[in-house]
């Protein structure tokens, strides 16, 4: 098979717009989760005021979030294999706005928490699909970009939580934080009804042997006639399909799985040595995504500035906007960069950037703590601009990449159920550091917790340097043979690409 799927040469490298329009919608489900994400860590300032909650019911509320994610994304997979794409994307919106509504209303702390689970399920689904549903409308050519939109959807979430906190924030205690929560109802409302003006994913369609629909949907989100057929014809050869067969359907082998059954077998059971990799790579990026911190900077970013030596609520709220500008600039810079440095050497310079700027903000930390008598300005800016590095260097490499590399790399039958694992795992690290950040750092110093994920950067790094091979311009039926090779032919696949 050849490495770049579609022909049409020149044509190939523009960017096909209704296919964009395709990913950016799928994508808006992102900015809500986002929101969600970043208005809650001012949020949490107002209700533990007014709910009277201590420390431990804080960190529950930030992590459970992601707990229920874990279970909706593992939900996802299976639901996205039956049902679509398209429509477990409004799934996702629909979940997610009830929970919405309940956290708005939220009279006492157990609602709150009803409601932000539910919101978690809505996520889970979100977090799954988006980036699944925009590489399979893709073409090699900028699928990169295009599944980089989740990404992106979420930093812009994130700056317009912080924004909400700040706007919102001068309201009555009360009434303050329940619009800042509720208010993610209305988008989510939106975002349903737009999906279904959207296609559905033609891979998902082949599957089901709506080759007729498929190949439609293939000619609006490709370049050329020539580009449509490659690409149809290289996902009839992966379904186990003829490639010669122009029927509009073709009735499924009964003893084939269409809709995502066996799939765990294949998985985790009895999975081929390519299989086994991919797995682990996947499972790997999703770890280290959240191993490394950036969730106790983006939720817990006003304790950090005030341990830093920053006083007052609407200070720390400001500073907070910092961060969440920071994410977004830097996701989005990297979204013109993933298709054209790649996505092997945006990870690794990525990750090397986190190692460095933890290492300065753990031991500016460290010396304010220890630091008896006046405020210590220069300690304050290092840790203020350490953290806005560590931000951007995460947000230009290791967050983008981990779910355009990982929605790419499973073949198309395992892909959906595959993906959703490595969600999972995303959402359960995303919740151990949530839920244990301030226990953490009450145990070993707020600036020990930061030196400890700049351990783990370093372990990263590793991992990514000997086990990832460069995906950029493969087309997805292509990319498992990358990792059939054993680890003497990714060695050499890695060596090629430097």
């Amino acid at each position: 098979m050849v490495s770049i799927e579609g022909g049409g040469g020149q044509n190939q490298q523009t960017l096909n717009m209704y296919a964009a329009g395709c990913a950016i919608v799928a994508s808006m489900i992102s900015i809500i989760f986002g929101y969600d994400t970043g208005v809650m860590s001012g949020a949490m300032i107002f209700i533990k005021d007014e709910l009277k909650i201590h420390d431990t019911e804080v960190e529950i509320l930030a992590g459970i979030l992601n707990i229920c994610a874990l279970f909706g994304s593992l939900l996802a997979g299976r639901t996205s294999d039956y049902i679509g794409r398209r429509y477990t994307i409004f799934a996702a919106s629909i979940i997610f706005m009830l929970g919405s509504i309940l956290m708005g209303y939220a009279p006492n702390y157990g609602v709150l928490m009803t409601g932000r689970c539910i919101a978690g399920i809505g996520v889970g689904f979100a977090l799954m699909i988006a980036p699944v549903y925009s590489a399979e409308v893709s073409s090699p050519s900028y699928r990169g970009f295009l599944t980089c939109l989740p990404e992106l959807g979420i930093s812009i979430g994130v700056l317009l939580g912080y924004i909400s906190n700040v706007a919102f924030g001068g309201l009555s205690l009360k009434l303050g934080w329940r619009i800042m929560l509720g208010i993610a109802a209305i988008p989510s409302l939106a975002l349903a009804f737009g999906i279904l003006k959207m296609p559905e994913s033609p891979r998902w369609l082949v599957m089901q042997g709506r080759l007729g629909e498929a190949k439609k949907i293939l000619r609006r989100v490709s370049n050329s006639e020539e580009e449509a057929e490659t690409r149809l014809r290289d996902i009839k050869e992966v379904a186990g399909i003829d490639v010669n067969c122009n029927d509009d359907f073709v009735k499924p082998d009964p003893l084939k799985k269409t809709h995502g059954e066996g799939v765990w077998k294949e998985l985790i059971i009895r999975p081929t040595p390519a299989v086994r990799w991919i797995l682990i790579a996947a499972v790997g990026i999703h770890f280290f995504e959240h191993a490394v911190g950036i969730e106790a900077v983006i939720l817990y970013s006003p304790r950090i500035f005030k341990k830093a030596g920053i006083v007052g609520k609407q200070k720390l709220l400001r500073a907070s906007v910092g961060v969440g500008l920071t994410k977004f600039v830097f996701v989005f810079i990297s979204t013109f960069l993933v298709d054209r440095v790649g996505r092997r050497r945006l990870l690794l310079v990525s990750t090397a950037g986190i190692i460095a700027a933890l290492a300065v903000l753990g031991t500016c930390l460290t010396i304010v703590e220890h630091h008896h008598g006046g405020q210590l300005v220069w300690a304050l800016s290092l840790c203020i601009i350490s953290t806005y590095t560590f931000v951007a260097f995460f947000n230009i490499g290791l967050a983008p990449v981990t779910w355009v590399y990982s929605s790419e790399i499973f073949p198309l039958k395992l892909r959906a159920q595959g993906y959703s694992i490595g969600v999972a795992v995303n959402r359960l690290m995303n919740a151990t550091i949530s839920m244990s950040f301030i226990s953490l750092y009450e145990a070993i110093t707020i600036g020990g917790a930061f030196f400890l994920f700049a351990g783990i950067a370093v372990l990263a790094w590793f991992f990514f340097y000997f086990l990832f091979p460069e995906t950029k311009g493969r087309s997805l039926e292509d990319i498992e043979e990358l990792f059939s090779k054993g680890i003497s032919g990714r060695a050499e696949a890695v060596k090629s690409d430097m």
